[in-house]
């Protein structure tokens, strides 16, 4: 891990805001156009006017001197760099100072809901079994095609298993398992082909089943060899942080709070009301959130012109192409997959989502303060030239206007790693 993130900040330098492009591309074009200025003052009104070259040429040296943008150059990047600072500070890695830049003038945050939302701390909260068939039955039949799953849900339906009060026995491996995507497990327990999963599996297999109405947990049916024997109900905590960071967020400037999730209409419905989410859009496949994300992108646009940027968050596999085609693509870093990790641009080292208003407000300050810097000091010189131009600008002013905004630019910069 100590490895990933050192290689991720090194390669940090090579993702430039566009603040930073626009500072390298002007200086770029203003040395050379200021070196053939200084060079033409010393030259021409000697040669032209005949005056004494002397005073001209000391007038140059002065407009040299003052013209460097020594200020820009590093107070600008070295202000992104205190912000990757400053973030890494409170536990959130940074992977690039334009995602900081992006991440200030956000609109749209996107959301995943089991692990991101919720501890994705599963617990089966009850059984209801199919006539004639126990609860004990259902869910035997559920762990043993479950056992040596690491998946969430699979730990539960393990873990209820070896704490109830019945009696157990040893279970089988699955001699094959096929995974679902969006739906379910289909594994072979010898001469056995049980089924654990969405109703949109039992679809698949068109056998019958009934829903809990208006049951905000995951329902997870159970069928062995074509019978159906019953549903098990798997309840998510809610993170005591996701509210207020979800409130914070819209005081930070975003819009419209969205969560995409692979979970059924009424359990999606109950966590978008609690934690006040403006669309909840459920029963998503992976492909299906890419989708969604792409409309919420259109919506950001007008006249081909971008209204503003989109984040999505999330912790698991199947949310790294969300991750990847997003502007900015946030991660769980405790509980993520290395797939998200990988796939993000910003990484949520403790999974604590109250950290990305606190990212937010760290990208905006990191823009004003380079703003700052840029204003600063390209008014300081711009009114030091034209007086050095006039002969009215002595080397202690340039020096003043070149090391002397330099270092007020750097110490400003500094300001960002300094606790807010």
């Amino acid at each position: 891990t100590v490895a990933r993130i050192l290689q991720l900040v090194e390669s940090a330098s090579e993702k430039k805001t566009r603040m930073e492009n626009f500072i390298t591309r002007f200086a770029r074009w203003y040395t050379p156009v200021v070196t053939i200025t200084a060079f033409l003052l010393a030259i021409v009104p000697s040669l032209m006017l005949g005056v004494p070259a002397a005073p001209w040429i000391k007038r140059a040296c002065i407009f040299l001197i003052v013209s460097c943008p020594c200020a820009l150059v590093i107070s600008v990047p070295l202000g992104f760099f205190g912000g990757i600072g400053a973030a890494s500070r409170e536990g959130i890695l940074v992977k690039g100072s334009n995602y900081l830049e992006l991440v200030s003038k956000l609109a749209v945050l996107v959301t995943d809901k089991t692990g991101t939302l919720t501890k994705g701390n599963f617990v089966v909260e009850k059984i209801y079994p199919a006539e004639g068939i126990t609860e004990e039955e259902v869910l035997s039949v559920a762990a043993e095609a479950e056992n040596g799953s690491t998946h969430p849900i699979a730990k539960s339906i393990l873990q209820a298993y070896q704490e109830g009060n019945f009696l157990k026995v040893e279970l089988l491996i699955p001699d094959k398992t096929e995974n679902r995507s969006g739906k379910g497990l289909i594994a072979k327990v010898g001469e056995k082909e049980i089924l654990v999963g969405s109703g949109r599996l039992m679809d698949d297999f068109r056998i019958s089943y009934t829903d809990v109405e208006d049951s905000a947990a995951t329902i997870c049916h159970v069928a062995r060899d074509g019978q159906y024997l019953g549903k098990i109900c798997i309840a998510d905590e809610i993170k005591e942080s996701s509210k207020e960071a979800i409130l914070k967020m819209k005081m930070e400037g975003v819009k419209q709070v969205v969560m995409l999730t692979g979970d059924s209409k009424p359990v999606a419905e109950e966590v978008g009301r609690i934690l006040a989410v403006d669309q909840v859009y459920s029963e998503l496949l992976p492909a299906g959130k890419v989708e969604k994300v792409e409309e919420l992108f259109r919506g950001l646009t007008e006249n081909g012109q971008q209204k503003g940027y989109l984040a999505f968050v999330g912790d698991g596999i199947n949310d790294a192409p969300v991750l990847s085609r997003s502007d900015v693509g946030i991660a769980m870093g405790g509980m993520g997959s290395d797939a998200a990790i990988e796939a993000a641009d910003i990484v949520i080292m403790d999974d604590d989502l109250g950290k990305i208003p606190r990212v937010i407000a760290i990208g905006k300050r990191t823009v004003r303060i380079a703003t700052e810097n840029i204003v600063f000091a390209l008014t300081v010189k711009i009114l030091v030239l034209l007086l050095s131009a006039l002969g009215l600008a002595n080397m202690w002013a340039a020096v003043f206007a070149d090391v002397g905004v330099t270092v007020l630019c750097i110490i400003n910069a500094m300001r960002l790693l300094k606790k807010s």
